[in-house]
């Protein structure tokens, strides 16, 4: 690894080769551990004012002169800026791995579904959410080996800039900042409904108010506060979910208190389908949407403290996540609940008292237990919403170091927050108050639908970065040696998410030009596909900002370099070689767990 001494002897970065730029400032993402040298001799109070001040930057950094003779091209700032980030590594093992199975455990799953299954019926459900788990699944592996390769700031949304071009990279960045904006305002409102679940006549802005203070209180903790509050909001979502998994076993073996067989009668009637084929392919948005949050792995990268070892371990856990919280849950309640119950309502409401799980437990004729439910949705939509502000912070902080917003929205103080971003996505959650007006309804509609398929144009993002790494990679004459952590899906499983996310923008076309039970109509169509059209726009004007209608960067052109977690190859071959040698040597069961977990 390159010293503070040795990165000074070094030409200017106008002077070197683009290999010898992408090696320094790797050696720099390395040893800076983005530790701020704050003082801790001027008290609690004093220490705690210090802490908002900008973000000291490391010796390697401002002993670097990156302006003799010319500037940086675009796509080079890009890589050393979000390589060398104030952000700082305070995120666990434990942290990553609680947030890798709980982070999307929210309002997609817990009442979304019910949507999900009143027009696709349960066989609709359970075919949209396996379809995309595998696509989910192949998408997380491509996205850990970019994450573990590069711990950087911003994530996705810098793999596509710098692996495809910059014009991408800023559309996907843009439009993944405006679905969590929006969402942070939505889930306020969602607590403030499921609060009135035990008293009707409360003022929703009174909870929205309450809930808002909560989640700016814990913003202001930093990444570590993020980490613990996200640890206990994902530990009491997994209790429940096991614990509704063995109630619904219990149910459909009628050991409930009315003592009902269920078994498959709903599968019977009315049936396994609600709308065919049409109906099935509802399913699949809703699906995508309930997996949300899964690829926010990927930002917590230059956060993590030991990428190598913790991120790998959070990406395998998605593959539990999605076979025991989604699939087995869904399963249960798709046995439980008939697709014609009245109850059910749309798939954006975000209302708990539609919610199949709670439906499910009050058709059981179990008292007490639907408050414990509501509760749990309660603290998820609570745990979405401080998600929510983490992951437009991390956004609109990485967008600004790419030059791609505002430089002050980039503004890190020396506690390691992004202080700008934070602030105004806090401010935005504040629309929530709207939350008792008779307008709350078609406002969210409209603001949710300038970034609805997010989920399905970062997942395809991913995909198309991975497959021009490895390309990359190839053309280069680079080995998968190299690489810390190699995806188990291979690049083919990066065409294969590519291909069905691709399949599902296509199911959504047809379904938002023809919807189900309503005949063609703009506001239905611009309220399921405003997305691609918004997603375009931003594209384009980007192109037409910069004047460069590069549409990919060439293989043997591609930065593999910059920001690399390992500067020394040999040692981490030689490290990789080690514990490869040590898990040969475990059981069978050992190394089935290794591999999975």
């Amino acid at each position: 690894m390159n010293s503070s001494s040795e990165v000074k002897t070094e030409k200017s970065i106008a002077d070197m080769s683009s290999s010898s730029i992408s090696n320094i400032k790797s050696g720099v993402t390395t040893c800076n551990s983005n530790e701020s040298r704050t003082s801790t001799s001027g008290g609690i109070w004093n220490n705690f004012v210090d802490s908002f001040k900008p973000a000291i930057p490391e010796e390697t950094l401002t002993s670097m002169n990156i302006d003799d003779n010319r500037e940086l091209t675009d796509i080079e700032r890009i890589n050393y800026n979000s390589a060398n980030s104030n952000l700082k590594r305070k995120l666990k093992t434990r942290h990553l791995q609680m947030i890798s199975i709980g982070s999307s455990i929210g309002s997609g799953l817990l009442v979304g579904s019910g949507g999900a299954l009143k027009t696709g019926g349960p066989a609709g459900v359970m075919i949209g959410w396996i379809v995309m788990a595998s696509c989910v699944y192949a998408t997380m592996q491509g996205l850990g080996e970019l994450a573990v390769t590069f711990p950087i700031s911003g994530g996705f949304n810098v793999y596509a800039s710098r692996f495809l071009e910059p014009a991408i990279g800023f559309a996907i960045g843009w439009n993944y900042f405006m679905q969590f904006f929006v969402l942070l305002p939505l889930e306020l409102v969602a607590c403030s409904i499921t609060i009135k679940y035990w008293n009707k006549d409360i003022n929703s802005d009174v909870f929205v108010i309450i809930f808002w203070l909560a989640i700016v209180f814990i913003t202001l903790l930093g990444v570590k506060g993020y980490g613990e509050s996200e640890f206990i909001f994902s530990l009491i979502k997994v209790v429940a979910i096991l614990g509704f998994i063995i109630l619904g076993i219990v149910l459909i073996c009628g050991g409930g208190p009315n003592h009902h067989f269920v078994g498959g009668k709903i599968w019977r009637n009315p049936g396994p389908f609600a709308y065919g084929f049409k109906g099935v392919a509802t399913t699949f948005v809703t699906a995508a949407f309930s997996y949300g949050g899964t690829e926010m792995i990927g930002l917590t990268a230059a956060e993590t403290a030991n990428p190598r070892k913790t991120l790998p371990k959070a990406i395998k856990q998605v593959f539990w996540r999605i076979a025991l919280f989604y699939i087995i849950s869904l399963t249960l309640v798709c046995t439980l609940v008939a697709y014609n119950d009245d109850r059910l309502i749309g798939a954006s409401s975000v209302d708990a008292t539609a919610s199949p799980f709670v439906i499910a437990i009050v058709n059981g004729g179990i008292k007490g237990l639907p408050s414990v439910m509501n509760a749990v949705i309660l603290v998820a939509v609570l745990s979405v919403g401080n998600a929510s502000v983490y992951a437009t912070s991390r956004s609109l902080n990485s967008l600004s170091e790419q030059g791609m917003a505002p430089k002050w929205t980039g503004y890190v103080d020396r506690a390691g927050r992004p202080l700008a971003a934070i602030a105004i996505t806090n401010i935005f959650g504040l629309f929530a108050l709207i939350a008792s007006s008779n307008q709350q309804v078609n406002a969210f509609n409209w603001l949710l639908a300038l970034s609805g398929l997010s989920s399905v144009f970062t997942w395809l993002a991913i995909n198309c970065s991975h497959i021009r790494f490895r390309r990359a990679m190839k053309v280069q004459g680079r080995s998968l040696n190299e690489l810390p952590y190699v995806a188990q899906s291979g690049v083919w499983g990066s065409y294969y998410g590519a291909i069905l996310n691709v399949l599902v923008l296509i199911a959504q076309f047809w379904i938002a030009l023809f919807p189900i039970d309503t005949p063609p109509n703009a506001n239905d169509f611009f309220l399921s596909y405003l997305g691609f059209p918004v997603l375009l726009a931003s594209w384009l004007f980007y192109k037409l900002w910069k004047g460069d209608w590069t549409l990919f960067i060439r293989a043997k052109d591609i930065d593999v370099d910059a920001g690399r977690a390992n500067v020394d190859l040999d040692l981490l071959q030689q490290e990789m070689a080690e514990e490869r040698a040590k898990i040969a040597e475990k059981s069978f069961i050992i190394r089935c767990y290794r591999f999975w977990c």
